[in-house]
């Protein structure tokens, strides 16, 4: 019996040894890991988060098959479902965006919106690039032309990190298309990059302000003669808070930001909920015409509907006064915007949806005979391409969106935008999560998600039967009622005819 004691205890020291070895190379594997996933550029949460972070991807591929089990499904999360953000995901990435088995989209729903296909669709050798517009044309000294139909809204410096700037500025610029400031004033990375700028004023007048928070002439001008800022953007309201200033908490304001916005280091950034010196819509339009002689640059202004009287006295306004003092643009913004930190009440409950300020908008202007004038851009919710398309066939020039960038470096909406805790270094300050992205890598991703939703615009407007995006109109969409009944979005919004007359005398007066 000797020789199976023997065994026995051969076995347990072979085991031992076993499994010593086991566990150090899984320590070995794990610490490589680590290694692998620190250095790695790609992905934000994987370098923020080593080893952790690879548990995402493990779980996320496992709703795939166990979905039915889970409370949240593709089009149930908010405020963007997950069939949303999977588009962007791949389109940044640049990967297959086709999807088997049929549409999850519920084709009954109030409010959802088909594209009506022609007989003849467009072919691919006769389709169009997207046609060019002007802004300012024979009233801004230098007018600002383009054929991009979707940029970068607004996003503050200071709100958004250092590499997520910098992405978006050079991610922008191979794209093609213009970024927006937002209100926080214009950092040496908006520049770097080298696309075309639309600079915001916002209520405090962050970066061209006085010591009391007006409009500093000489600080404009010193902005506007940068080549790369294209356009002047007069912030009064913006989507996720109309009514209320801009909230930067007092950790976000780092030297840099308040050297960039001109306020004190640590404090927080809060906003007036209006500019003090427009309180009147001559005023505004004084203010406008005053920015664009001084920056030479076109002027327009940003606004989110809600009491909607104040647009027949701003045509009105325009057409007594002459068309130099009309606002060269309007950035029409849904109440559904949500980038910055709001008060829940105002996030919720306060200013119109998109689907029904824009085509107000547009038929207000076309009423004036204005919208040649002015041109029209919209924001909310714009990240997917049937967004977009809707808006050309409402009849907006351009469209705009922040988040749909933010999708695009890799946000997952982890709502954390305001508490300097972004785990993809998107909307933090802290070094360690900045860290976690990548300009180089994330610019790319820009770029593509910009590209591929044009095209895919492009593909619906072919599908229609016209060349390019702008040819869309009115009455290449319906819209489903509340009967669960496609009405042609023409009828519910009826373009206004060519050739259009005054319908009044007193409008007859005006127009002449």
């Amino acid at each position: 019996m000797e020789w199976l004691a023997n065994f026995i205890h051969f076995f347990f020291q072979f085991s031992a040894l076993l499994l010593i070895l086991m566990l150090g190379f899984g320590v070995v594997w794990l610490a490589y890991l680590y290694w692998v996933d620190i250095h790695q550029t790609k992905h934000a949460i994987r370098r923020n988060y080593p080893i952790i972070g690879r548990f995402r991807y493990f779980f996320e591929h496992l709703g795939e098959f166990f979905r039915q089990y889970f409370f949240a499904l593709d089009r149930e999360e908010l405020p963007f479902n997950r069939a949303q953000r999977s588009w962007v995901y791949r389109a940044a990435k640049d990967i297959d965006s086709t999807v088997a088995f049929g549409s999850t989209r519920p084709l009954n729903q109030t409010g959802e919106i088909l594209f009506l296909n022609g007989l003849f669709p467009i072919l691919k050798e006769d389709a169009l690039p997207p046609s060019d517009i002007t802004f300012g044309e024979g009233f801004a000294r230098i007018p600002y032309t383009t054929n991009s139909f979707y940029n970068i809204s607004g996003m503050s410096f200071g709100a958004l990190s250092v590499p997520a700037v910098q992405a978006l500025s050079q991610g922008a610029k191979e794209a093609g298309i213009w970024m927006n400031t937002g209100e926080g004033g214009l950092s040496p990375y908006h520049l770097q990059g080298g696309c075309d700028i639309v600079f915001q004023i916002g209520t405090a007048k962050y970066g061209v302000r006085t010591q009391e928070g007006m409009l500093d002439e000489d600080k404009l001008k010193t902005i506007a003669e940068h080549p790369e800022v294209k356009m002047i953007e007069i912030k009064l309201s913006q989507g996720a808070k109309p009514g209320k200033g801009g909230i930067l908490p007092g950790e976000k304001v780092t030297p840099l930001i308040a050297s960039t916005r001109g306020i004190p280091v640590g404090m927080a950034s809060i906003s007036p909920n209006g500019h003090p010196d427009i309180r009147s819509i001559d005023e505004l339009l004084t203010s406008i015409h005053r920015v664009r002689q001084v920056s030479g640059k076109p002027t327009g202004f940003k606004v989110v509907l809600g009491e909607s009287g104040w647009l027949d006295d701003l045509c009105r306004a325009i057409v007594q006064r002459g068309l130099e003092y009309a606002p060269d643009f309007i950035t029409i913004d849904s109440a559904d915007g949500g980038t910055g930190a709001a008060p829940q009440s105002l996030m919720d409950y306060v200013g119109l949806p998109l689907k029904r300020s824009l085509p107000l908008v547009i038929d207000k202007l076309n009423e004036f005979g204005l919208r040649q004038r002015i041109k029209v851009i919209c924001s909310g919710k714009m990240i997917n391409p049937s967004d977009v398309a809707w808006a050309m066939c409402v009849g907006a020039d351009v469209a705009v969106s922040a988040r749909g960038f933010m999708f695009a470096l890799g946000c997952i909406q982890a709502l954390q935008c305001n508490k300097n805790t972004c785990p993809t270094g998107i909307t933090t300050h802290n070094p360690d999560l900045q860290k976690g992205l990548n300009p180089a890598n994330k610019t790319t991703r820009v770029k593509n998600f910009a590209h591929n939703l044009m095209y895919e615009v492009g593909v619906i407007a072919n599908s229609c039967g016209v060349a390019e995006p702008r040819q869309l109109k009115r009455r290449h969409a319906q819209v489903i009622n509340s009967d669960g009944i496609p009405r042609p979005l023409d009828e519910i919004y009826p373009d206004t005819p060519l050739g259009w007359k005054p319908k009044t005398s007193k409008q007859a007066e005006l127009v002449e």
